[in-house]
């Protein structure tokens, strides 16, 4: 007797081969979701309906991919950031919920109205850029990576999310290739993870691990960024950067001299965002 391929079957043997996962139920869903071009809804209240031969195929490919610990995002190249789609491929970050409170933090220091000069230093995706441009049209962004495979990336979304025209590209080593221009505010989400550090095998295996690390306490990019950020901001302008847990003491020590510095904690209570105003002297 043939084996069946209908929506219930497939995803019952997807989640038992991805057993060992703790997200493996959703992640076998989320996987065929994509195959099928459906929503959730869809599997749970069709799930008689037979896959084609191609669909199983491309089903079976990815769930392999999948125990071998490659994130789902990576295998359907695609991840939502703040409300909207974003390309992903190996050459950059993966987007996280967490860091959607720099955009928020970001959007609630600046006038929406106004015509702000905004640059994102380690760009990736280009989540944070078009998230932004996307919310302040009337703001100019450069985006910044040392990185061509993930400039790449990020033009990409720009011209998916419609936003191109008011995000220019440079491959610079953080601010190194905007000597001399000024800018309102200025965000990154750099590397922060210390050397030697556990991570999940999905992360430390398939992610850029130079997205990833920053030295034996995970500072080195900031200790380099801050003085840069403070030559290139305006007086009044704003640094506002993605941290690490534990983090929260080293930077407001490093941003002596700033004004205003404060902390914007995640969902969990964890200082995420670190924001910093340039003094007005």
């Amino acid at each position: 007797m043939a084996e069946s391929n209908s929506i219930a079957d497939a995803l019952a043997r997807g989640a038992a081969q991805l057993g060992a996962l703790q997200t493996a139920r959703r992640d076998a869903e989320l996987l065929l979701m994509h195959v099928i071009g459906c929503d959730r809804a869809y599997l749970l209240t069709r799930p008689e309906i037979e896959l084609s031969p191609d669909q199983s195929a491309i089903y079976q490919a990815w769930i392999a991919r999948r125990a071998d610990n490659e994130p789902v995002q990576y295998i359907v190249g695609e991840q939502e950031f703040f409300g909207l789609k974003f390309r992903v491929t190996p050459e950059v970050l993966i987007p996280r919920p967490e860091t959607e409170h720099l955009v928020e933090a970001a959007l609630a220091r600046v006038d929406h109205d106004a015509p702000v000069q905004i640059a994102d230093v380690g760009t990736g995706s280009g989540a944070i850029a078009v998230a932004i441009a996307q919310a302040l049209p009337k703001a100019q962004i450069i985006a910044l990576d040392i990185s061509p495979g993930a400039l790449n990336v990020a033009r990409e979304n720009t011209k998916r999310n419609g936003v191109a025209a008011r995000i220019r590209f440079l491959q610079s080593d953080l601010l190194a290739g905007v000597s001399g221009e000024r800018f309102d505010m200025i965000v990154s989400n750099p590397p922060y993870v210390a050397e030697g550090e556990q991570l999940e095998a999905q992360v430390r295996d398939f992610e850029p691990s130079y997205a990833l690390f920053a030295g034996p306490q995970g500072l080195d990019i900031y200790r380099r960024l801050i003085p840069q950020a403070h030559v290139a901001l305006r007086p009044g302008g704003w640094l506002l950067m993605e941290i690490g847990h534990g983090q929260q003491e080293a930077l407001t020590e490093l941003l002596g001299g700033w004004d205003g510095v404060s902390f914007v904690e995640d969902l969990q209570g964890i200082p995420r965002v670190v924001c910093a105003r340039k003094s007005n002297d």
